[in-house]
């Protein structure tokens, strides 16, 4: 079941909202003091490209330092993700069969508004960390 929502999923939004994240991470790499948004605005479109099956946990080791670069984020490029992710989520959820994956949507916004200090693991290990 993973297998078909992923693929109608990556038809439907998820290869659209991956290239806003690969958008966002070259700008943020060609600014240089902001590679690891870069960093992480790839890691999310992996997560974008295919989302069932993953899901995130908080980093335990993460500190003062990914909290401030989610408020630097969320001003520059966090706030734009998540509206695409509404947007399409809402149009997906019209229609009964897109309703998984309308919220599927949903539960990216927050990854999408603070991705430092969160890691994507399978949902079968939510509590593997590393």
């Amino acid at each position: 079941m993973r297998l078909i929502l992923n693929i109608i999923w990556l038809v439907l939004s998820g290869f659209w909202m991956a290239v806003g994240y690969v958008v966002a991470g070259i700008i943020c790499c060609v600014l240089i003091v902001t590679i690891p948004f870069g960093i992480a605005s790839f890691r999310i479109a992996g997560y974008a490209l295919w989302p069932f099956g993953r899901t995130t946990v908080e980093r335990r080791d993460a500190g003062a330092a990914s909290c401030v670069g989610n408020v630097v984020w969320l001003v520059f490029a966090g706030w734009w993700l998540a509206l695409g992710h509404v947007i399409t989520g809402i149009a997906l959820c019209v229609s009964i069969i897109g309703i998984p994956l309308g919220l599927a949507n949903f539960k990216l916004i927050p990854i999408s508004l603070m991705p430092l200090g969160r890691e994507i693991v399978p949902t079968d290990q939510p509590f593997a960390t590393r």
